[in-house]
């Protein structure tokens, strides 16, 4: 065992070697930049071998960093794979998904206790970020995906789709009679929707209005129209039990389509069993049951500034 190489270096190497990155590393294994960088000098000079070429925009594997990390990856996931074999059946599995924190705020986590209720053995870890992460590495099982699709390289399908209506509450529902009196309002930005879209479905292109706070969050955006601070232009899935309890109110019966979805992602083949297959069944049935907005669309708005998830 004299051999053996120091063994807490060895995934933040791997990590390091798959990602090219030491900050995208320690992003995943939940460190600081400065810990992977140490991990990573300390094997080198065990080894006594060079295993990155450090640029100054670039991290690049040497040739013998690129064939050391081939076999220290087949030695984690054996490992991985024995210690998954040797656990205890009385140990609970544990899954663990990534979605955006606006999606697990305002619809997955009212919804989670029927989850948590229907599989006492099963541990959910929900991973809440704007930064897609990569799946089928140990950290992240599977995702939920604010996009486009064409998620290549994985299993995906279309949960939700979405629509775009203004919201507000309904002390300032009863001032707008018609979409031209949102010109006396403040209008709720949140990124990667476009009230032009919308404005311009409702004949309003070109009017000028009183524009309110930019929220990167779907959610505090949804907060602050609850807050009364003005009118959003809101996505109806994040928004629904907030409608339904009567927070908010849909002052016009138009809403506009938005080209992006909640996409359910995993690794090709994770779909078809075990944990993955369990949460995935779940998500598709809530899903399916989850009630539509019966709304008059406008026309098809421009691309998103930005794809989330």
């Amino acid at each position: 065992m004299k051999q053996l190489p120091p063994l807490k270096a060895l995934p933040a190497f791997e990590a390091a070697a798959r990602l090219l990155s030491f900050t995208r590393a320690a992003n995943e294994l939940n460190v600081t930049q400065g810990a992977v960088s140490q991990q990573i000098r300390l094997l080198e000079d065990w080894l006594g071998v060079r295993l990155f070429q450090r640029l100054t925009r670039e991290l690049r594997l040497t040739e013998a960093g690129r064939r050391y990390s081939l076999e220290v990856r087949d030695a984690l996931r054996l490992l991985e794979e024995a210690t998954t074999a040797l656990r205890s059946k009385t140990e609970r599995d544990t899954i663990t998904l990534s979605c955006m924190p606006s999606f697990a705020h305002k619809w997955l986590g009212p919804r989670l206790g029927r989850f948590i209720a229907s599989n006492p053995d099963l541990a959910l870890n929900i991973h809440s970020s704007f930064e897609t992460v990569e799946l089928g590495t140990g950290a992240f099982d599977c995702a939920i995906r604010h996009g486009a699709g064409g998620y290549r390289g994985y299993y995906s399908e279309i949960l939700l789709t979405e629509e775009l209506t203004p919201l507000c509450t309904p002390e300032i529902a009863q001032r707008l009679r018609e979409p031209a009196d949102l010109a006396g309002e403040t209008l709720i930005r949140d990124y990667g929707t476009e009230w032009s879209d919308w404005l311009e479905a409702a004949g309003l292109a070109g009017r000028r209005f009183r524009w309110g706070t930019e929220f990167m969050d779907s959610s505090m955006a949804i907060q602050a129209a609850i807050d009364g601070q003005g009118v959003i232009l809101g996505h109806t899935v994040l928004a629904w039990d907030d409608i339904r309890n009567g927070l908010l109110v849909k002052p016009f019966g138009l809403a506009v389509p938005y080209d992006f979805a909640h996409w359910f992602v995993c690794p090709e083949g994770e779909e078809r069993s075990g944990v993955v297959k369990r949460l995935r069944d779940w998500l598709v049935a809530e899903a399916a049951a989850f009630p539509r907005p019966e709304v008059r669309l406008g026309r098809r708005p421009s691309p998103p500034r930005r794809p989330f998830g």
